[in-house]
């Protein structure tokens, strides 16, 4: 209720302070902005910089819609221009104003209602211990953490941390009536059913309520999330982010975006095809195998900087001073140009803009037998630019180890993708190009490793 009651509490300030009066024509206006202003719950917790962001963009978007449909039926001639002017700028300023005031007034509530929620964390094993960090640390969750019940000897813990051993998992049924549990979070590492229903069927006699948490730490969860199969509920461990809404916004923008780049490049792209052709015989398109979507093999399109196509079992890297590259190569190798026809992959739903970058089928088969978790990376569509390459991982990987580095970020990006996200990624990579001379092929002479592990002997990032 926070946001839309800020937004038609302003909007009733500006109408009064400037007209002294609150017309009709304001009031069903304020019912319209109520009606559409609900983004959803929102966490206390929130970080100032996304709370922010959201409170502008949400009503950018709110006030874009309003301007139009009010300009386009002609009812904004019914408002005084002044107060509109005013309340554009006096709204965002309420809401983050009320939602900072919320904020620090709701620890003081919770105290002065003088409840807090008993917690009891059974396991302590490292996500209990983050589990307790979290509720203590947390201002605005009315829970005090009490301590832990586990079956291990305190010296094999170690230490305990801020709270205390309360006892073993056999004291469970009697030490949650006795300390007043009021929660109670199971974070035990995998055991048989049989176990776990036996400890839930002793703990009926209490009036705790009773939490499963997953022990996350046994996989590394890619969108991890609750979801129902009919009306059976499963957790997803490794999903691709682009599911729903997301893979509607995540394709409409690369084929919008894409669209706009090769109409504003298709002239740059016709003379990088003509000096190609004239300054060596061959095609002026290379096409090489990559592992895609899925782990699906697609084709992928570069303008062709060398004098010869590679793409058998065995792949021969791009060097220093390479003989195989032509003097146009070397200019867009340089500049990326080679890249530009990869947004006709874009467009042919093969790969999109931003996603970990494609590697030829035969490093693929060496890096998934090196490297834990690498094919994970195959969970979402190849991309021209990616989270690693906008931090510091373009080009050669001399050793195994910045390889790895790369598919962390390559992870890292599945783990926290966002629209927005894109768009910075989309933003830093455009610097880059525009600023950055030392692109690989102009690099330090590769060592003997890495003729052995290369990963994208014709790409530039």
């Amino acid at each position: 209720m926070l946001d839309p009651c800020a937004l038609v509490f302003s909007l009733w300030t500006a109408a009064y302070a400037i007209n002294r009066r609150l017309d009709p024509n304001y009031l069903l206006l304020s019912l319209l902005v109520f009606s559409i202003t609900f983004p959803g719950a929102q966490h206390l917790h929130e970080g100032l910089r996304p709370l922010v962001r959201r409170i502008v963009l949400g009503w950018l978007g709110i006030a874009s819609l309003l301007l139009f449909f009010g300009y386009a039926t002609q009812y904004i001639r019914h408002y005084d221009s002044d107060v509109i002017i005013a309340w554009l700028w006096l709204a965002p300023a309420t809401q983050l104003g009320l939602n900072l005031l919320t904020r620090a007034a709701a620890p003081r509530i919770l105290a002065l209602q003088g409840n807090l929620q008993r917690v009891a964390i059974v396991g302590m094993n490292e996500q209990g211990l983050a589990l307790a960090q979290q509720i203590a640390d947390d201002r605005y969750s009315g829970k005090q953490v009490v301590g832990y019940f586990d079956d291990r000897d305190q010296l094999r813990l170690g230490g305990l941390g801020r709270f205390p051993m309360l006892g073993r998992i056999a004291d469970l049924p009697a030490g949650v009536k006795a300390l007043h549990i009021s929660q109670l979070y199971l974070s035990l590492p995998m055991m048989p059913q049989s176990r776990m229903l036996s400890l839930l069927d002793e703990l009926r006699d209490t009036t705790a309520s009773i939490y499963f948490v997953p022990d996350i730490f046994v996989t590394d969860l890619i969108q991890g999330r609750m979801d129902t199969v009919g009306n059976i509920p499963v957790v997803a461990v490794c999903e691709t982010p682009f599911t729903g809404l997301n893979g509607l916004v995540k394709r409409g923008s690369d084929i919008v975006l894409s669209l706009l780049i090769l109409l504003l490049v298709s002239p740059l792209m016709l003379a990088v095809a003509v000096g190609i052709k004239l300054g060596s015989p061959g095609p002026v398109i290379f096409r090489q195998r990559r592992y895609g979507l899925a782990g699906e093999e697609i084709i992928v399109y570069k303008f062709r900087s060398m004098t010869l196509c590679e793409d058998g079992g065995q792949i021969i890297q791009a060097s220093r001073n390479d003989s195989r590259i032509t003097p146009i190569g070397a200019f867009i190798r340089k500049t990326s140009l080679d890249e530009l026809p990869q947004f006709i992959n874009v467009l042919q739903g093969r790969m999109s803009i931003v996603g970990p970058r494609p590697h030829a089928v035969a490093h693929n088969e060496m890096y998934r037998k090196l490297i834990k978790g690498y094919m994970v990376r195959h969970k979402v569509r190849p991309g021209i630019t990616g989270w690693a390459q906008v931090n510091g991982l373009r080009g050669e990987t001399e050793i195994l180890d910045k390889m790895k580095d790369r598919i962390e970020y390559d992870l890292d990006y599945l783990h926290n993708w966002s629209l927005f996200l894109d768009l910075r990624i989309i933003l830093r990579t455009v610097l880059i190009v525009l600023m950055d001379q030392h692109a690989y092929r102009y690099g330090s002479s590769p060592t003997p490793l890495a003729t052995a592990i290369w990963p994208t002997p014709e790409m530039s990032a």
